[in-house]
């Protein structure tokens, strides 16, 4: 990388004489519209000059709690081009966490919308997208702040599902290595369209929109994920690329007759990424889009957050591998293994270190190395694959239990389209698996059926000794599977 990192604000001003579409705005179903990258560029313009107007830049916190919407991406950039370090501000979280994260980032700046205006922190001077939003840009050029090395340009926060949120320190340096070559090795130009319908504040949608937007594509936006507007705009829009997290594409599957009535063939390249996917995942997507080549992201907010993509000589990247390390970036595993443990990674997009926090910095962060707690392992060939995060391991009679390969193993049954597995007490083998299992359409699925599927397909060890069928699993903010919510529901449920 050279001394001067080029501003992460800026990277969609090189299309906006191209005639471009941007953004094609699904955030009101009944109005869409498309927006070009001048429109979009100039917006972001009009957020940088307002920030400076108002005293706002290097190093000042800007919060975003809304929806998806165009406006959140001119804010996200136009903050970054003034300067100032944008925090994506999870709408899910409980008023106390989000007060909490306002008064850690030292919030000078919160950019609202009308839904979620009764949940702002107190105290932090607010700019509404439905109300002041338009009064607030200013107009007109606006030459980009220049970061150094070690100027931010975001600062998300972890999901605080085990504690206290963390802010997450990235760079431009890091983010301006990170995001062009994502888009090169990703394939993608501006003749593609990617529909993005994850939160703007996790990674997945955000990656996928600042890589899409360096590369010239169209993003296909959606304000939250309706699984049969999804599919429609696939066939309306010409999508080429779909991104999301496992449980999303569980839903559009589900979807059989909205699939069968659009046209699924320009859809070349699915991303599924932030959570475990199963095999029997990947299998039902490309029997809809056979088309595509779908594939397993894996991703660590701390890490940049992508560390692993395709073969760089294009050798086909086997069923339910997270990738080969992404050109820059050095992974390692840490274990009594040689080819499986946790993963460590080095490379420039690692985050600086965690906001206020310089001891769980020191603890996770060795030398430019970042602990991520995950546990993977590497075949012969040099593609990885997740195993489960080191603390969801569970040990069940002495043995040891990743959740995410009993999943797996359970989505293969025939009949079951989801499952989850968490770790209940156990009088005799301390925890002991129990699983929440969604069945296919139209399917009928027993406790005993899937016990005994697992008992044949499986270790015995890991047998789930309770099975809960359910009609569908419960999701966290950033429609994940919520375990917190299904390990609560599984205590006391073992009485053998």
């Amino acid at each position: 990388m050279s001394d001067a990192p080029v501003n992460v604000g800026s990277f969609l001003s090189r299309h906006a004489d191209r005639g471009l579409t941007a953004i094609v705005d699904l955030s009101r179903p009944d109005v869409p519209r498309e927006i070009g990258y001048a429109t979009l560029d100039a917006a972001c313009n009009g957020v940088a000059s307002a920030l400076t107007a108002r005293g706002l830049g290097r190093g000042d916190r800007v919060g975003i709690l809304a929806l998806n919407r165009p406006e959140y991406l001119e804010v996200l950039f136009g903050a970054m081009r003034a300067g100032c370090v944008p925090v994506p501000l999870n709408i899910k979280l409980p008023a106390d966490t989000l007060a909490f994260i306002a008064r850690d980032a030292d919030l000078r700046l919160l950019f609202v919308d009308q839904a979620h205006r009764g949940a702002t922190p107190p105290g932090v001077p607010l700019v509404d997208f439905d109300a002041d939003y338009g009064e607030f840009l200013k107009p007109g050029p606006f030459t980009p702040f220049a970061p150094g090395r070690d100027d931010l340009c975001l600062q998300p926060y972890t999901s605080g599902s085990t504690g206290r949120p963390k802010g997450v320190l990235l760079s431009h340096a890091g983010q301006a290595w990170q995001i062009p070559l994502l888009a090169r090795v990703r394939g993608l130009t501006p003749a593609d369209r990617i529909n993005v319908a994850a939160p703007l504040y996790h990674k997945n949608a955000l990656v996928w929109a600042k890589v899409g937007l360096a590369a010239g594509a169209a993003l296909v936006l959606m304000a939250r994920f309706d699984a049969r507007l999804y599919v429609e705009a696939i066939g309306r829009y010409r999508v080429t690329t779909l991104s999301g997290v496992p449980t999303m594409f569980q839903l559009i599957l589900r979807e059989d007759a909205a699939l069968a009535s659009v046209d699924r063939a320009s859809v070349r390249r699915i991303g599924v990424g932030s959570a475990p996917a199963s095999p029997a995942l990947f299998e039902a997507l490309t029997r809809a889009f056979p088309s595509a080549v779908a594939t397993n992201g894996y991703g660590v907010t701390e890490a940049g957050p992508v560390m692993f993509a395709s073969h760089p000589d294009g050798r086909p990247r086997p069923l339910g591998s997270i990738g080969y390390p992404l050109e820059g970036a050095e992974v390692r595993l840490v274990g009594d293994e040689p080819d499986q443990g946790v993963l460590h990674t080095r490379n420039p997009g690692v985050m600086l270190g965690y906001h206020n926090l310089p001891e769980e910095t020191a603890r996770r962060l060795h030398h430019g190395w970042y602990d991520t707690g995950d546990i993977c392992r590497r075949d012969p060939e040099g593609f990885y694959y997740f195993v489960g995060r080191a603390d969801d391991m569970f040990v069940c009679g002495g043995e040891n239990i990743y959740p995410g390969e009993v999943e797996s193993m359970l989505e293969r049954h025939p009949d079951v389209l989801q499952a989850a597995v968490v770790a209940a007490p156990h009088e005799l083998k301390g925890q002991a698996p129990v699983a929440f299992v969604v069945p296919r359409p139209g399917a009928t699925l027993t406790e005993q059926a899937v016990k005994a599927y697992a008992l044949a397909h499986g270790p015995a060890y890991a047998h789930p000794r309770r099975v809960v069928v359910v009609a569908e699993l419960p999701l966290a903010g950033t429609s994940k599977i919520d375990r917190a919510a299904l390990r609560a529901r599984a205590q006391g449920a073992i009485h053998e």
